[in-house]
């Protein structure tokens, strides 16, 4: 688990400012220094910088794999403690595994499968149970109610970002072009200049339609936001807990509502139950400078939901195994 790290006040401003954004324009790093002050190559060295120090994980769009007619899927294995490493290097083998913690629970690895299909997701599954011989327990989205997270350095401000995350819209019909620029920005922007006459020259792409087509995805929300991804770790928040609550089925999709406008609370989902081992099926996870700070605002969580909710845990995250966000 990364410490918290020195930043200078102007990378703490590019951090908290440039979490979404991100001029689709000419020049965009231009635009986007001058709100601190900054030219286009500064602005550019300093994104450099603080990916190389670990401060973010990534910078350039996010992408929803659903919105692409895609699938995830959130699975975690119990694994002994003698084969951790072996099993963890096994896991994060597979491109489909985007995400990958170990939490303090009899469940111990916790990791999101990426894939463009259902098949490639039973596949997946299929190849980790066959490579570690543990079975795989699948908790699968049955409903969104909240994501978007707002990480500022120091760990002390609360996470959620309160804007509209999940649209009923058909989602948008994807050519080979939007493929091929989406494989090309998926591990980040580059740091140029000129970002979209590189990706134009990357992707065989007309002048001017990198920004057209990354506008479109965004509008069509296959991308959720362009910018910085930060380590929370980096910033200060030194606890990361994932909150699971049992909760009566008929009042789940009214109180995940009104868990996911909490602000501690950056994600928050209704995922299947997977009886007899697990009773859960309501999940939120909730940053904060420590264990005590994130097990107070569980305890305030499992207070909104009065009587319906029977049962809670928190499991915290101890060591980030895996973060490359998706790969198609």
């Amino acid at each position: 688990m990364t410490s918290p790290l020195a930043l200078d006040a102007q990378d703490a401003a590019i951090i908290a400012g440039l979490q979404g954004g991100f001029p689709l324009q000419d020049a965009p790093y231009e635009v986007a220094g001058q709100r601190w002050g900054l030219s286009g190559s500064q602005l550019q060295q300093r994104l450099a910088a603080l990916l190389q120090r670990g401060v973010l994980t990534r910078f350039g769009p996010l992408y929803q794999i659903e919105r692409m007619g895609g699938c995830f899927l959130l699975a975690a294995l119990a694994v002994p403690e003698a084969r951790y490493d072996a099993v963890a290097a096994q896991v994060n083998a597979l491109p489909a595994v985007a995400h990958n913690y170990r939490r303090e629970h009899a469940l111990n690895m916790w990791f999101v499968l990426a894939t463009t299909s259902q098949a490639g997701l039973a596949e997946a599954m299929a190849r980790i149970q066959l490579d570690t011989g543990l079975p795989v327990y699948g908790f699968p989205k049955l409903r969104e109610y909240y994501v978007g997270m707002q990480l500022l350095p120091g760990g002390d401000s609360a996470v959620g970002r309160q804007s509209a995350t999940v649209t009923d819209t058909p989602a948008p019909v994807l050519d080979d072009a939007d493929w091929r620029l989406i494989r090309a920005t998926q591990a980040g922007l580059p740091l140029l200049d000129a970002p979209w006459a590189a990706l134009e020259d990357t992707c065989q792409l007309a002048p001017g339609e990198a920004c057209r087509r990354l506008a479109a995805l965004l509008a069509g929300g296959v991308i959720r936001r362009i910018g910085v991804v930060p380590n929370h770790y980096a910033l200060g928040y030194g606890a990361n807990g994932m909150a699971v609550f049992d909760v009566d089925d008929a009042a789940v999709d009214a109180l995940g509502t009104l868990l996911g406008a909490q602000p501690e609370v950056s994600h928050c989902y209704r995922r299947a139950r997977q009886l007899p081992s697990w009773r859960y099926n309501l999940f939120a996870m909730c940053h904060g400078a420590s264990h005590a700070q994130v097990t107070a605002t569980v305890n305030r969580l499992r207070g909104l939901l009065g009587e319906a909710c029977g049962d809670h845990q928190v499991l915290f995250s101890s060591r980030i195994l895996k973060k490359t966000g998706l790969r198609v």
